[in-house]
């Protein structure tokens, strides 16, 4: 199988996304403009918020930025990251996004996380509702396991509902997705859309000389990324990077997006400046034994079998 995602008129997702959790954060409203005028010239199509980013001021930005461009882009927001996904939560969500984006038809709405206190059928039969009566037009799920992801398949198939999108973490230091959900996602015609493809910034190289991010300054990312293997690789890519004349954040993103099942990575930035590496991928050719020599910098995770050694 393969997921076919287009906008309203029919213009094909690119093969980046460009995702707005930093407007009216980190990004001002500039800031913001800036950036989004940038992915839009490169030829991203496909743009990516939550209800709970930036207490709703991403979605306000976006909404606002895409409405000259609106039928030929495609908005994804993401429902239930708090309150659980019963469904008067996503309903509301769903509403509260439509009024901060001031559009009618939410184009992808994700559940944002597993929620393992409600009953599926109720989330997905409100989710099947909310695409019936045109509020949303494909439905998506993010940080899934790939046994969720299955699972969810099968609940929603029962109200005639297809999962068209999910949304894992994946980047060249966290590749637990490669052993499940990025050939699950291929093989039940779900598009991959993973997020922090640069490791929170680590792959950016910044951290080595002295900048400040997320990793400096949000303790869950400074814990999701302490290992040292992984700044170990960080610091294998930049010198990789210097070898072949291109910037750290072009390979990284390049890389994650050249897996066997092609993902769609979700890239995202502070600033047009420092988004320009990141929207670079979208034209740099990413060669076979470039991919093995990145791959190598990092252990692959082990199979999802108990005979691994028979592999």
């Amino acid at each position: 199988m393969k997921n076919s995602l287009t906008s309203l008129d029919g213009t094909p997702a690119s093969r980046l996304a460009f995702g707005t959790m930093q407007f009216g954060g980190r990004a001002d409203a500039t800031a913001s403009r800036a950036m989004f005028e940038a992915a839009l010239d490169a030829g991203i199509t496909h743009f990516d918020t939550a209800h709970v980013y930036t207490d709703g001021a991403s979605e306000e930005l976006l909404g606002a930025l895409a409405k000259p461009h609106r039928d030929r882009l495609i908005i994804a927001t993401k429902a239930a990251y708090t309150g659980g996904a019963t469904p008067e939560n996503i309903r509301n969500s769903a509403e509260t996004s439509r009024k901060r984006m001031k559009i009618d038809v939410i184009d992808a709405l994700y559940l944002h996380r597993f929620d393992p206190d409600t009953d599926m059928h109720d989330s997905f039969e409100a989710l099947a509702d909310l695409k019936t009566k045109g509020i949303i037009r494909h439905v998506g799920i993010s940080n899934f396991a790939a046994w969720q992801a299955v699972k969810a398949a099968q609940i929603a198939a029962k109200f005639d509902l297809e999962i068209a999108l999910i949304q894992p973490m994946y980047s060249l230091v966290k590749r637990q997705a490669e052993v499940e959900i990025l050939p699950m996602a291929q093989d039940m015609g779900m598009l991959c859309a993973p997020y922090s493809p640069l490791g929170g910034g680590l792959l950016t190289g910044k951290y080595a000389s002295g900048g400040t991010g997320r990793l400096s300054e949000d303790a869950r990312y400074a814990a999701r990324y302490r290992f040292d293997h992984m700044h170990s690789a960080a610091e294998g890519l930049s010198t990789i990077a210097a070898r072949e004349s291109v910037a750290s954040a072009t390979l990284a993103v390049a890389w994650a997006a050249a897996h066997p099942t092609a993902p769609t990575p979700i890239i995202s930035a502070r600033s047009a400046e420092q988004l320009a590496p990141s929207l670079a991928a979208l034209d740099y050719t990413m060669h076979s034994d470039l991919y093995t020599e990145l791959a190598a910098l990092v252990p692959a995770p082990p199979p999802a079998t108990d005979r691994a050694e028979e592999q």
